[in-house]
């Protein structure tokens, strides 16, 4: 039940407010907001988090979208023995770069801590490349989110691979990567890209969006940099140390007769 069915105008319960709400109904003679809170806990509920989601439009749009993809990610091993990669990208734009000093390591019932306080030393533009089959990254730094920087992110990446007779290029409805220049560069290049646009609102069907939680966790979450200079270093070490640590497929098992089941379900 909503606070707002009980007369309060609070947008949310807490353990306090559920205890005193269960003594005002009557419920109890009284109870402690400890009491609720393992009482929530046994039952798995906790109305005092909440996290964002956004709706995907289940239209024939998103499903043939999302056919494409799925099939892209089910078949990407076998596709790589043909020469023909899965590649998930996804930006992380404006990034700020922020110098935190000191930073006090964590010692013997003590947690680490950063300091408050930061100095900014501007921002910068990242996009990630996931090769599906092997889990490995490439990173490029762009100085301008736009077409123009992503084409040339493009380019750069097929001169790398220009063995492979093509890629599948998982992606969202970014504005650069629906841009008439993308799509004129696309049409030159004779089928090798092969782009696959997630349906809208449903960029988490792009694993490249796995890799940014990854990456980022594991090698900005905690940095601290006195110049832009040093973070774009640090960002473009981080990348092959990443493919040596950490790199895996990531775990997929939303296959297309998974998301028919669930498309049909939600649509009749």
């Amino acid at each position: 039940m909503e606070p707002v069915a009980k007369g309060l105008h609070i947008t949310h319960w807490t353990s306090q407010d559920l205890a005193r709400q269960a003594v005002t109904d009557g419920i109890v003679d009284a109870i402690s907001p400890r009491t609720i809170r393992r009482i929530l806990d046994e039952v798995d509920l906790q109305p005092h988090r909440t996290r964002y989601w956004r709706t995907a439009r289940l239209d024939t749009t998103f499903k043939e979208r999302a056919e494409k993809v799925l099939w892209c990610y089910g078949n990407a091993e076998q596709m790589a023995r043909r020469g023909i990669w899965t590649v998930a990208v996804d930006e992380m734009p404006n990034l700020q770069i922020l110098e935190r000093n000191p930073i006090r390591r964590a010692i013997p019932g003590a947690i680490e801590q950063q300091e408050f306080e930061y100095t900014r030393h501007g921002t910068v533009n990242l996009l990630l490349f996931l090769i599906v089959h092997t889990g490995r990254m490439e990173v490029a730094v762009e100085a301008k989110k736009d077409a123009a920087h992503y084409i040339r992110a493009l380019r750069a990446f097929r001169r790398r691979h220009r063995r492979l007779n093509g890629v599948f290029l998982i992606q969202d409805g970014d504005p650069s990567h629906t841009a008439g220049d993308t799509q004129e560069y696309w049409a030159g290049c004779r089928g090798w890209w092969r782009p696959r646009r997630t349906p809208a609102h449903a960029s988490w069907l792009n694993q490249a969006e796995m890799l940014v939680g990854a990456f980022g966790y594991h090698y900005l979450k905690r940095g601290s940099w006195d110049d832009r200079g040093a973070f774009i270093e640090h960002v473009l070490a981080s990348g092959p140390e990443y493919n040596r640590l950490y790199a895996h497929p990531f775990e997929w098992t939303w296959t297309n007769p998974k998301m028919r089941q669930w498309f049909a379900s939600h649509t009749h």
